[in-house]
């Protein structure tokens, strides 16, 4: 019986999930970042069977700090990506610059279907002025250090307003300079030394013809009444596999994360260490499956989200 009216407590949650959506204040605005891949043969060489793309990752920050640029050396992080696929060296170097003040928010979402011509959606990214910057990049896979990406892209105009109409944006192919290769193969040997982030349009296998397009669509200004928890706290990567990052962009404290499982079993409780702007935990030995985070202020509001672990 105890386990009957846990799962009907989890389920009542799953209800109220979305249902007290509040607006921010005038500094912030909502978008939502959609990938299209146009990566295909005609254009880009025979392209491999397991042809796909890496999660699409980055995030918002400031001006203090920059995550990949042409002509610079690639950071671990981005070679890590643009070489495996791989996230996690990029995920610690935004943390760190979320520590140091000059970024405030991660995001992570996979391709469906992942393949070369697949889609990738990233909804509801608030972006404010203290962080109106957006990075992102995602590996063009398989392939020796190849990627796609936007540096540092601003959301605020000239005139420090929110871009409402912003044209879709070609994207290229990169080279991240770290390792050797002009085919659709990875364990290739490293270059040595690094070399810059290079453009590799009109080089083989490439033509002159983007292999994707990214469209950032503003959805709405947000008001001065305040953040809601709703809609001013973000989980990702989700799913998640390690660590799980809790985005507070809410001018409220945070009194208490619990996480519940399945069948309502309050599986992680944390009360302390939770006035940052994010909040990073580890999974340690949650099993795979769906979870419930309630998330609860200082004043005793509270909002759930629900958690997929891979």
């Amino acid at each position: 019986m105890r386990n009957i009216t846990k799962t009907l407590i989890f389920f009542s949650l799953l209800i109220v999930i979305g249902t007290n959506v509040n607006l921010f204040a005038q500094s912030s605005a909502r978008y939502t970042v959609t990938f299209t891949g146009l990566w295909n043969s005609t254009d880009h060489g025979t392209l491999p069977d397991n042809d796909h793309w890496s999660n699409l990752v980055g995030g918002t920050h400031n001006s203090n700090v920059t995550f990949w640029e042409l002509g610079q050396l690639a950071t671990n992080g981005i070679e890590n990506v643009a070489e495996v696929g791989n996230n996690d060296a990029f995920l610690s170097e935004f943390n760190t610059a979320i520590t140091n003040g000059d970024a405030d928010q991660w995001v992570q979402e996979a391709f469906s279907p992942n393949e070369a011509m697949g889609n990738c959606v990233i909804m509801d990214i608030i972006v404010t002025e203290e962080f109106p910057l957006l990075t992102l990049a995602s590996m063009i896979a398989p392939s020796p250090d190849w990627f796609v990406g936007i540096n540092s892209f601003s959301l605020l105009d000239g005139t420090n307003n929110w871009k409402t109409s912003i044209p879709p944006i070609d994207m290229f192919p990169y080279d991240a300079g770290t390792e050797e290769g002009t085919g659709y193969s990875m364990n290739n040997s490293a270059s040595s030394p690094h070399i810059p982030i290079f453009s590799r349009v009109n080089m083989t296998p490439f033509n002159d013809q983007p292999v994707g397009t990214l469209s950032i669509v503003f959805e709405e200004l947000l008001s001065l009444d305040g953040p809601s928890l709703e809609q001013g706290i973000k989980i990702s990567p989700n799913p998640a596999n390690s660590v799980i990052s809790i985005t507070n962009h809410t001018q409220r404290t945070i009194s208490n994360v619990s996480i519940f499982d399945i069948l309502g079993n309050l599986v992680v409780d944390i009360k302390d260490n939770l006035g940052s702007s994010q909040i990073n935990i580890d999974r340690n030995e949650l099993r795979s499956g769906l979870y419930l985070v309630q998330i609860t202020s200082v004043e005793g509001k509270s909002t759930t989200k629900k958690l997929l672990l891979n």
